[in-house]
């Protein structure tokens, strides 16, 4: 019998990996992403694989982001030589996510390793190479939505849209057991309705073992309305107060959204006289990927003022600047007021974020926006959670500054959206919730349960189900 195996994302946000064996026929990953938050080196050198990677016949990918996408690097340099499989648009994002990351890793371990040589320590050897990342990108295979593929090992992929970034997407898997037709359905990570880029997820209604997501299995969303007021309310407070704005943001994603929200309040003439600076070179690179896939998206009045040979952000948003270079970003910290900067990584685990937390979170004319999820041990997490000091880069600093969160800015579904969606089900299917922490499992599955009768298991890690 075909069994599915969780070595991530079973009661936790971060690490999505499911093992499927169909016996005698395939061995293949549903996602091969990384746990986010803590050191990177160690983070990663303490990422062991309880399978063969050499014995993996296959991956299909669900999106780029890291958490799905981030170990596939390590999964080649440990034997695996197979297809990863992906929507079309993730074969256009992967790369950047992928060379990001491990430009952040090495650096990271060439700067441990000079000092590890001054102490007499031996050095630390990288758990994969550039040429595994390069070898990664040449497995990829787009498919486009709502086609399927039939793999040689005998099963059958169609991938929809999820509706949470560029490329996500919703994986059906069918094939026969001993005579018997068999689909699994993978929601990878669900959007919600309405979003302001992306499309609604699709509805999928037949499957013998669905595996769904759970990040906001305790709470729905603030509208939309909602959280433009919010966030315009905040950015004119933080004005009058003479302070700058701090936004953390994943570069696939959250930052195209934020910056389309942005725009909407400029071309309604609620936007006072900000500096906008997206400061992040990945970002810069994927929303350049978000223009050339522009048609594809739920953006009607975005598509309506641009021109052909322009980029929606210089059209839709003109104030907002773009730093690359090191130097243009220490620069955004000789502002004193009046600036709002977009900046990776989201969860404030990394990238730029963090130098301008430094410079500005001991200030309480200033504010932090939380526009996402903050898993557990991230800084993020952390600020949320009300730290009144905080510690970067071997210094401790105070946290004066506002911390809001606005969280109807969310790439995912909200609970009563996962709840709808999964009741569309017609089959009765075996239902496990993957992708988020304990409470929100829990949340969700009672309301599964007494609002539409539906039994939802809640996966331990490395736990195996038979379906």
């Amino acid at each position: 019998m075909a069994t599915v195996t969780f070595h991530g994302a079973a009661q936790e946000v971060t690490g999505s990996c499911h093992l499927i064996n169909i016996p005698g026929q395939a061995k293949f990953l549903l996602d091969c992403g990384m746990h986010q938050g803590g050191d990177a080196i160690e983070r990663i050198g303490a990422e062991q694989f309880s399978f063969d990677p050499s014995h993996i016949n296959f991956v299909i990918l669900s999106h780029a982001h890291l958490d799905h996408s981030g170990l596939l690097p390590k999964l080649v340099a440990n034997g695996f030589d197979g297809p990863v499989y992906c929507s079309t648009a993730t074969t256009d994002l992967l790369p950047i996510m992928l060379d990001d990351a491990a430009g952040l890793y090495f650096r990271d371990i060439e700067r441990e390793n000079e000092k590890r040589e001054r102490r007499g320590q031996d050095p630390v050897t990288p758990e994969y190479t550039e040429a595994d990342v390069k070898q990664v990108l040449a497995l990829c295979h787009g498919l486009a939505y709502n086609e399927p593929h039939t793999e040689q090992h005998g099963v059958s992929i169609c991938l929809r849209d999820a509706g949470h970034i560029l490329g996500s997407a919703i994986v059906e898997v069918s094939f026969d057991e001993r005579g018997h037709p068999k689909k699994l359905v993978f929601s990878g990570d669900l959007g919600k309705q309405n979003s302001a880029l992306m499309n609604d997820p699709d509805i999928v209604t037949d499957a013998n073992l669905l595996l769904m997501e759970s990040t906001y299995g305790d709470r729905d969303h603030r509208t939309l309305d909602n959280s433009l007021e919010q966030i315009a309310q905040v950015l004119s407070e933080t004005w009058d107060a003479g302070g700058n704005v701090m936004i953390p943001a994943f570069a696939v994603g959250r930052t195209q959204e934020l910056l389309y929200y942005l725009g909407q309040l400029h071309q309604q003439d609620r936007l006072a006289p900000w500096q906008i600076f997206l400061d992040s070179p990945m970002a810069i690179k994927v929303t350049e990927v978000y223009d050339r896939w522009l048609h594809t998206m739920d953006c009607k009045d975005v598509r309506a003022l641009c021109e052909t040979d322009k980029s929606f952000l210089k059209d839709f948003l003109p104030r907002l600047q773009t730093t690359t270079t090191t130097d243009e970003s220490m620069s955004i910290n000789k502002i004193k007021k009046g600036a709002i900067i977009i900046a990776g990584s989201g969860m404030c685990t990394g990238g730029r974020i963090r130098h301008h937390i430094k410079h500005r979170i001991w200030d309480k004319r200033n504010t932090l926006i939380f526009a996402g999820f903050q898993a557990r041990g991230t800084l993020g997490r952390i600020l949320v959670d009300g730290a009144k000091r905080i510690k970067l880069f071997g210094d401790e600093y105070m946290v004066r500054a506002r911390i809001e969160t606005i969280n109807g800015f969310s790439a995912h579904a909200g609970q009563s959206e996962l709840v709808q969606w999964a009741s569309h089900f017609t089959s009765q299917p075996q239902l496990c919730l993957v992708h988020g922490e304990p409470e929100a499992q829990d949340a969700l599955a009672t309301r599964l349960w007494q609002e539409k009768g539906i039994e939802a298991k809640i996966p331990q890690l490395n736990q195996t189900i038979a379906f």
